[in-house]
């Protein structure tokens, strides 16, 4: 038995967990996540640069991401105006309230792609209820339904 500690006590993992990460293992990771190596400046660049769908990717890619998506509204706003187009007074009314960027245009994106859908006639043909898709329907207000009811009426 006491061969065995003295040998353990000689070992270089001696003291250490075995389940800690090893610090060169840590290191690489640390050197491949830009997030963590660039300017602040530059990383944001590059996040700008994404449509709404990477970027809601993006953030689900580690912490360190997440953590700079989530912390710059700005990277949110471009996509916000965006979806301003179709939904304004949504937009407006969010805003006012003292919504982020980001809330703003999470709480506004679907209720934007399905009006759209409507108001540029994609579901001008229906006969029934059963042949609109479910999974691209969203709750909208009786002033939205009177915008589409008026595109519809142009047609």
């Amino acid at each position: 038995m006491q061969k065995i500690s003295k040998r353990n006590s000689n070992s270089p993992t001696a003291g250490k967990e075995l389940n800690s990460v090893c610090p060169d293992k840590k290191k690489k990771e640390n050197k491949d996540n830009f997030v963590e190596i660039l300017p602040p400046e530059v990383t944001f660049k590059i996040f700008s640069q994404l449509d709404i769908q990477s970027l809601c990717r993006a953030a689900t890619t580690c912490k360190s991401w997440n953590q700079e998506i989530k912390n710059c509204d700005y990277l949110w706003k471009h996509h916000c105006l965006t979806v301003r187009a179709i939904c304004q007074k949504e937009i407006d009314g969010d805003r006012g309230n003292g919504y982020s960027w980001r809330v703003t245009l999470l709480r506004n994106y679907w209720k934007s792609k399905v009006k759209h859908e409507w108001l540029s006639g994609r579901y001008s043909n229906i006969c029934s209820p059963v042949s609109l898709p479910e999974k691209n329907m969203c709750p909208m207000d009786a002033e939205t339904w009177g915008e589409i009811l008026e595109a519809e009426l142009e047609r």
